[in-house]
């Protein structure tokens, strides 16, 4: 892929990885504020504004390197992102078990609300033939779009389900396992970033999402 065309592709791949972390990391905020802890709308982050949530590794350095690679061909770095963590102070939670669930699957449900909406006008352009009557040079950056859309907050949504730490799957996962467990989700959480970016570049989590993209594009 030339410069003129790997660019374009890059930004609009940015802005819908801003959107989509941003909207997720609003969404926990939203949800530990709606259950009495207020820590995180006090600092802003209850806002799809992306300098709220933008971490300068997660959310840019490894997308964009990611991205670069990725698109020439030159390495197999995951096409993966995550935003400035969420601060959350549990112990003003108010039923704190349901909380904890509502909490961490509120980031999750915000990606696939996302992607819901993308299918749906992905869907509606095709089925009623919209699509074919976009001006020529719209075409790609708005099918770009709307691809990336769909793509990105499903991957997200589906990345945060892992039970490994600090993914909100694990945070999940804590709520229902019993007390004799602790242990072994400490340790988790004492090696959650290697063991995630071990699985990651193993190819685990591509094994997962490809099945699950490749049957949502065939509905389309």
């Amino acid at each position: 892929m030339n410069p003129e065309q790997l660019i374009p592709q890059l930004v609009i791949y940015m802005v819908v990885l801003l959107l989509a972390i941003s909207a997720h990391e609003a969404a926990h905020a939203w949800m530990s504020d709606k259950f009495g802890d207020d820590t995180a709308r006090l600092l802003g982050r209850v806002t799809l504004n992306p300098m709220a949530h933008t971490d300068p590794i997660g959310t840019l350095l490894i997308p964009i390197v990611g991205f670069i690679f990725g698109a020439m061909g030159g390495g197999r770095l995951p096409l993966i992102g995550w935003g400035k963590p969420t601060p959350v102070n549990p112990l003003r939670w108010r039923n704190k078990d349901l909380a904890n669930v509502m909490v961490s699957i509120a980031g999750i449900l915000a990606n696939l609300v996302i992607a819901i909406i993308a299918f749906t006008i992905l869907k509606v352009m095709l089925v009623t033939g919209y699509y074919h009557r976009i001006p020529e040079g719209l075409i790609e950056p708005i099918s770009l779009f709307l691809e990336f859309l769909l793509t990105m907050n499903i991957s997200l949504a589906v990345f945060n389900l892992l039970p490994f730490p600090p993914l909100d799957g694990s945070k999940i996962l804590e709520t229902f396992l019993p007390s004799s467990m602790q242990p072994v989700l400490e340790t988790l959480e004492r090696y959650g970033y290697l063991i995630l970016m071990v699985l990651i570049y193993m190819g685990f989590f591509g094994a997962i999402i490809r099945p699950i993209l490749s049957f949502v594009y065939s509905l389309l």
